[in-house]
């Protein structure tokens, strides 16, 4: 129970009370605006960034009209007739007054009435709903999702009429407070991987969620050393309403134009919106042709590496395999190198100016790469192997599980080297392992691989016309299994 000075009793001292715990007079963004209507005294509070002027404006135009007869009958007259706006609602307790104003709502209180009056007026600082850079297709919406709650909720809505979509609102951070709502198709997603979310984000004990939806990802599955993403993230309102359909659950956080998507299997994180606004035919093309990328970007280097140092194990038809020229200096470190290049330009992108980024890539392409080798510090092979598993690495879908990739891409890497062709097997037999056992909400992550599922691999690999995937995935517990 919250204590009893906290509780509105007399204007005067909730008045004292809001403006002492909001800094009115040290906040410049913190409005207490005082007025008198109908002979009563009343104070409007509100964050000036967040209010909705138009809203606002008009809620005080109706407030000077009001009749001390309409505030005779408590709140309700007041409520009902006087405040021009959907979302409304009462509150005696002051310090979740005070959240709520920080929030975004307005609070207002009236002389003689024991119940502070909440109006959501907010409107955050948005941008457009433009199309994700990460998420492009050529033939396709164009909208994403933002960082405003609300809005990326609706963009989903729009494409989920379904009358048992679910839109619940929950809080984490003791300080933060940081909203975010859990989304989820009643009557098809597993009740309990709902629970489960719901108990973990419950379970959150810090004061802020300043990195949103990342952090709650840490908190929520706890697998700090892990290098793989137990959640896919998407900010395409299509890609969030397929999943909802199939039974996954979705959590926004306000902040973060990303939704979070669970529970989910390593595959999920290779499907890219563009193969299904193409021919069956072609989108089972393209999927192809990224497995073989994401192949590559993990394979390639360790592979070649290994046979380029052991000639032996070349093959006749494979003879151009190995370096033609070599650096001057040893093969591993080359490769330690290009890839600590390649990260440093990676950065580099992402800290560099519009303006300037094609200048950044002209630099890195004809300067560095070119003088390299002219000088003999890189073999040409070198460069060669390390662009091609570059694209693979680019051409992965998910940006996190690229991560990932290359993370591993260097293990193999540094195994290889140290020992040769058991190095190779014994690093990538343990990576099978370590991702076999992987769970995410008890979900196994190399699932229909393993546990095997013919037809559920068959999905995995091709693109299978709309009309013939009449099931969702089995191994997420749908309470209904055909679409």
């Amino acid at each position: 129970m919250p204590d009893e000075k906290h509780i509105i009793h007399s204007y005067e001292q909730s008045l004292t009370y809001l403006k002492e715990e909001l800094a009115v007079e040290e906040n410049f963004d913190i409005i207490c605006l005082e007025m008198n209507h109908a002979n009563r005294k009343m104070a409007l509070f509100l964050v000036d960034g967040f209010g909705k002027d138009i809203a606002l404006t008009q809620i005080q135009r109706e407030l000077s009209h009001t009749t001390e007869e309409e505030l005779e009958d408590h709140y309700h007259s007041l409520m009902q007739s006087r405040i021009p706006y959907a979302e409304v609602e009462s509150e005696k307790d002051l310090d979740i007054v005070i959240d709520q104003v920080l929030a975004g709502p307005a609070a207002l209180i009236v002389e003689g009435l024991d119940y502070c009056i909440l109006i959501d007026t907010r409107e955050y600082p948005v941008r457009g709903p433009e199309e994700p850079d990460t998420e492009k297709v050529v033939r396709g919406s164009r909208d994403g999702l933002v960082e405003t709650l609300v809005m990326s909720a609706a963009l989903i809505r729009r494409r989920v009429r379904d009358r048992t979509l679910r839109v619940e609102f929950m809080q984490a951070g003791r300080r933060s407070k940081t909203d975010m709502a859990l989304m989820y198709i009643g009557d098809i997603a597993d009740k309990e991987y709902v629970q489960q979310i719901r108990e973990s984000i419950d379970a959150i004990d810090t004061d802020g969620l300043p990195m949103a939806d990342k952090t709650i990802e840490e908190f929520i599955f706890k697998e700090g050393n892990n290098p793989y993403p137990l959640v896919r993230y998407s900010e395409r309102p299509d890609v969030c309403a397929t999943h909802l359909f199939e039974g996954h659950v979705l959590l926004l956080v306000d902040g973060s134009p990303s939704a979070m998507i669970t529970p989910i299997t390593f595959w999920n994180l290779l499907q890219h919106a563009e193969e299904y606004r193409q021919k069956p035919i072609i989108g089972a093309l393209l999927r192809l042709v990224r497995f073989a990328a994401v192949f590559v970007s993990l394979f390639l280097l360790p592979i070649w590496y290994l046979l380029a140092t052991n000639q032996e194990l070349v093959p006749e038809a494979f003879h151009f395999i190995g370096t033609q020229e070599d650096g001057s200096i040893p093969l591993f470190v080359q490769f330690m190198i290009a890839e600590a290049g390649i990260e440093m330009l990676r950065m580099a992108s992402i800290h560099t100016p519009n303006a300037v980024a094609e200048a950044l890539g002209l630099v890195a392409a004809l300067l560095i790469g070119d003088i390299a080798i002219e000088v003999g510090m890189f073999s040409p092979e070198v460069i060669l192997y390390l662009a091609i598993a570059a694209v693979g690495t680019f051409a992965t879908p998910s940006y996190e599980l690229s991560l990932a990739n290359r993370f591993m891409r260097i293990i193999f890497l540094i195994a290889t080297a140290s020992f040769g062709v058991a190095g190779f097997v014994l690093s990538t037999t343990i990576w099978l392992i370590l991702l076999v056992r992987l769970k995410g909400l008890h979900v196994p992550y190399m699932w229909p691989f393993i546990p095997f599922n013919v037809k559920a691999l068959r999905d995995v690999f091709l693109r299978i016309p709309m009309p013939l995937k009449n099931r969702r995935p089995a191994i997420i517990h749908p309470q209904d299994p055909d679409r």
